[in-house]
């Protein structure tokens, strides 16, 4: 029970990776907000926390609307005081090559992850500061490292939370607020159970692990870095890709 006593916020927990990892914190003795914009999914997720012996509040929440994330917060801070965690996981992508990517869909995209991300991190990080106290998990991807054709706005995005993790970091430590990134290879989510097999074959074949990775096991590392056991890890990239990005 690495996590007895925490209270952390996971976005875009209702289903893949973010239902993992909150499933996975709620294991480890964390209460859960899930912060989803799927009332469905989100309850569904919210139905499993409680199975397992702890609280959940769900929230409906656009990660991309600023107010939205601190109406969020404010109402978590009143129900339950405190906020040790923020795993920022909510995203999704509109895939397009460079010369057909839509403006529209490159701004939602990156509303998405990148300003999600810094949403979720501005409205938390003056209570956290004030603690003393924080751990900051941010899901990037290994296309944000290496690019990935008719992914433009993902890839981008994706990078530039690798940099706002390193920039978050340097400016949090000296409140012992630890702030990492994880980059997920090929994981076995409802979205990539849906590309055709071919291209899954293609990319496990360039794994050296030579498989698909579960929900699991990024939600495994996700759980380390927001333990006390990664007390001293911060600003650090860690890929959950069976090396296929080496």
């Amino acid at each position: 029970m690495r996590l007895k006593n925490k209270k952390a916020i996971v976005t875009g927990a209702g289903q893949g990776i973010g239902r993992s990892i909150a499933l996975k914190v709620a294991l480890e003795g964390a209460d859960i907000v899930l912060a989803e914009w799927n009332p469905e999914t989100g309850n569904q997720t919210k139905k499993e926390v409680e199975a397992v012996g702890r609280k959940a509040l769900y929230v409906k929440v656009d990660v991309a609307n600023q107010k939205q994330v601190q109406n969020m917060v404010e109402e978590v801070l009143r129900a339950w005081g405190k906020i040790d965690i923020l795993v920022n996981n909510a995203g999704f992508d509109r895939g397009a090559t460079l010369l057909k990517v839509k403006e529209e869909d490159w701004d939602a995209v990156l509303g998405v992850h990148l300003k999600g991300a810094m949403n979720c991190i501005q409205a938390v990080a003056p209570h956290m500061i004030a603690r003393q106290y924080g751990k900051i998990v941010n899901m990037s991807s290994i296309y944000g490292k290496s690019g990935s054709i008719a992914a433009i706005s993902y890839s981008t995005a994706k990078a530039g939370i690798i940099g706002l993790t390193k920039s978050v970091a340097r400016e949090l430590g000296r409140y012992q607020i630890n702030v990492n990134v994880v980059l997920p290879g090929l994981i076995l989510t409802p979205t990539i159970a849906k590309m055709a097999e071919k291209y899954r074959d293609m990319i496990i074949e360039r794994t050296p692990l030579g498989r698909i990775g579960q929900p699991e096991e990024v939600a495994n590392v996700v759980a380390f870095l927001a333990s006390d056991e990664a007390s001293f890890v911060t600003g650090a990239t860690i890929e959950v890709s069976g090396g296929s990005s080496m």
